[in-house]
């Protein structure tokens, strides 16, 4: 096999993606990289990643390779979970306080919310992408916990609906519900709304 054939079967395991890490790890010379760029056979998504020309391009894949500790939140959590129809009109992200990515730059397209390094990973769990990357998104629970208490900076109608829905889901887990509230001070938020809404 080719180092060329080589790139095209790992592009093709991957779906589309590679990085120049995964490449050199099964023994492809960076200059097969360039050389397949430059022929335009491989597009370079940016520094260390590349993209086979005939794939559609998976922005919330790239969003997280270009802010590794970005974990997909609010809003754009919501539409992963299926309880919200909408989809994101700006990708929503939980950072570390202190954190900086470029990203932030980018008011349009992104939003950021900060949290405390230890309740960052908090209901972190790993979801996949309408193409099939990987990618973290924050669990059910913390996203609904996120958007309630962050309620007076999102779509509020969205908000209200999406913990609608999500009190009907099956296999809502309340007790998990009730153990993040009370880690994000919001215990009495919580119950007040599911008073109401169920």
């Amino acid at each position: 096999m080719t180092q060329k054939d080589l790139v095209t079967k790992l592009l093709q395991d991957n779906k589309g993606i590679l990085t120049s890490g995964e490449a050199k790890e099964a023994g492809v010379a960076y200059k097969t990289l360039q050389r397949m760029y430059q022929a335009g056979e491989i597009e370079k998504l940016e520094q260390g990643l590349y993209m086979d020309p005939d794939q559609m391009e998976d922005e919330y894949f790239l969003t997280q390779y270009r802010c590794k500790k970005g974990i997909f939140s609010h809003e754009t959590a919501l539409y992963f979970h299926d309880l919200t129809d909408r989809t994101p009109f700006q990708l929503m992200l939980t950072i570390p306080s202190g954190y900086n990515t470029r990203l932030l730059k980018e008011k349009e397209k992104y939003k950021f919310f900060y949290i405390a390094e230890k309740l960052h990973t908090v209901g972190r769990i790993i979801m996949e992408t309408p193409f099939g990357h990987q990618i973290y998104v924050y669990d059910k629970e913390r996203t609904i916990c996120d958007c309630l208490k962050k309620k007076d900076q999102l779509d509020t109608d969205l908000v209200n609906e999406a913990v609608k829905r999500y009190l009907k889901t099956p296999g809502a887990d309340y007790s998990k519900l009730l153990k993040y509230a009370d880690v994000f001070n919001i215990k009495d938020l919580i119950r007040k709304y599911m008073e109401v809404l169920t």
